[in-house]
Formats: C-alpha cells, structure tokens, sequence
C-alpha cells in the first residue's frame, strides 16, 4: 500500500523552513524600519512613499512574528492553544497584520500609478495634485478596515470551532451543521472580498503605468535627451511589474488556503505556509532595490562588512 503522509517529520521539517524565512524576512523589513525611522529623525519629516513603506515594514514584522508563533504553538505545545483567550488574540493579530500588508502593499502600488503616471484626465490630475494628503488618510482607513474585518473574521473562526466542539456533544446535527455551513461562508465571503480587493488595485496600478509608459514613450520618440520621466516609468514598472506577478502567486496561495482551511494537515497546506512566509521577504527585498536610499544603505552596509 502507498505511504501515507507523515505530518510530524514534513511539519518538522516545514517549521525549520518556516523560521528562516521568518528571521530572514524580519531582518529585511526591520532594516527598511530602521532606515526610514533615522531619517524620519534627521529630516523631521517622511514623504508619501516613506509613509507607506514605513507601516508597511512594520505590518510585516508583527506578520511574520505571529505567524511564527501560531505555527511553533500548533506543532510543539499543541495544548497551549487550547486556551481560547490566547488562540483568539494570536489569530485576530496575525490577521490583521496579514490584511494590512496586503492593502498597503496594494496602497503602494496605487501611490506609484498616481505620482508617476500621465493622463490628462481631470479626476486623475485632482488625484495626482491631492494625494500626499490622502496618503495618511488612505493608510488609517486601511488599518480601521483591517482590523474590523480580522475581528469579526476571528469571531467567526471561534464560533466555528465551537460549533465543531458542540456536534460532537449535542443530538441534532442537522441544526449545527447549518449554522457552520453560515459561519464558513461569512468568513470565506469576507476573506475572499479581502484578497480580491487588494490584488485588483495592483492589477489596475500595472496596467495604468504600462499604457502610461507606452503613449510616454511614443511622445519621447523624436526626442534624444534622456527623459527623467521615463526612467521614474521603468522604475516604477519594474517594482509593480514584479510585485504582480508576486501578489498574483500569493492571491492564488491566499485562495488555496481557503479551500484548504476546512481539511486535515497534508503538503499542500505545509507548502502553502511556506510561500506566504516567504513572500514578505522577498517583496520588501525587492522594494529595497527599486528605492535608491534604500539600496545606497543596504550597499553601504555591505561594503563596511566586507
């Protein structure tokens, strides 16, 4: 007969995995932290972007904390879950910061669009002229969304495995398995609005910046002098370009874990973990390179190491 899967030695081998993607990606993201707050301190101010990648770092620091922990809990003291107060505050934190990363990733690559794109269009130029201001605005709300949703996400996660708990005890199974079937498709309904929503902004911004960059490049054509503007373009593209195909694996991933979430633990759902504790990492590894004071102090770093 074929083997069957054995959860303890891939969970074992998952979590080792698992916690140096974690340490890689904190230390990345604390880097990106800790170049922003020194200049935050020496200029006494931060722009739009810096804004963004600021919070941004630090969602994904507390992300990957969180889920590190979650994940070392449900392997090695399993029973220590068990505590509803605690399994409650470590799932309603880690998806909270796990829906801030993705929206104000998603608010990034919206704020690229609007400051470097061209279009004559009137909303987008009243954009364009408002949107350092709208930047901590945007932000807050993000942050006020995600954290309502995470909450009631949590609530329903809680209630779903009460109801589990209570089949097993009570007679009328009929009556119990409906009111799961709700709380499963409220919670995958939200969760789902969640991903969507957030990978569309990165869909239009691409797409947005792309014809942008094509009719800019067709007006520069009979022009020899190099263009500022076409180098922010490419910039641009390139750090939005490969956050899509990033995010585009990730909504996927987000996507599986949903169909997943209900079954047992098996490979796909141990590979799973694996990517998106890896995907804050390389992401930010990424924003690092596409921002030039963030590279000029990722370089100067590992010239004084060597």
């Amino acid at each position: 007969p074929p083997q069957k899967f054995n959860v303890t030695s891939y969970g074992a081998t998952t979590l080792a995995i698992i916690t140096v993607e974690v340490f890689v990606g904190m230390w990345i993201n604390a880097f990106i932290v800790c170049v922003l707050c020194i200049a935050w301190v020496k200029k006494k101010t931060l722009n739009s972007n810096e804004k963004i990648l600021l919070l941004l770092g630090c969602s994904r620091i507390w992300y990957l904390c969180l889920t590190w922990i979650y994940r070392f809990l449900s392997m090695i003291y399993p029973n220590f879950l068990q505590v509803q107060t605690i399994r409650q505050l470590i799932r309603s934190l880690a998806t909270f910061f796990n829906y801030s990363n993705l929206w104000v990733s998603a608010c990034l690559c919206g704020f690229y669009c609007i400051k470097i794109a061209n279009f004559r269009n009137s909303f987008f130029i009243y954009l364009k002229v408002k949107i350092d201001r709208m930047v901590p605005w945007l932000l807050l709300g993000s942050e006020t969304v995600a954290l309502a949703i995470s909450i009631f996400i949590s609530d329903l996660s809680e209630t779903l495995q009460r109801n589990n708990i209570t089949s097993t005890c009570q007679g009328n199974f009929w009556e119990v398995a409906i009111r799961k079937d709700i709380h499963l498709f409220s919670t995958f309904l939200l969760s789902g609005f969640v991903f969507a929503a957030s990978f569309l902004v990165v869909i239009f911004s691409a797409v947005f910046l792309l014809f942008s960059l094509w009719r800019h490049k067709r007006t520069m054509q009979t022009s020899s002098m190099k263009d500022l503007s076409m180098d922010a373009h490419i910039r641009a593209m390139k750090s939005v370009l490969s956050f899509l195909v990033m995010y585009s694996i990730n909504f996927v991933c987000l996507v599986l874990t949903i169909i997943y979430a209900t079954k047992k633990e098996n490979i796909m759902k141990l590979l799973l973990y694996i990517y998106l504790c890896a995907f804050p990492a390389v992401h930010s590894l990424i924003l690092i390179f596409s921002n030039p004071k963030l590279e000029k102090a990722l370089l100067k770093i590992l010239s004084c190491e060597r």
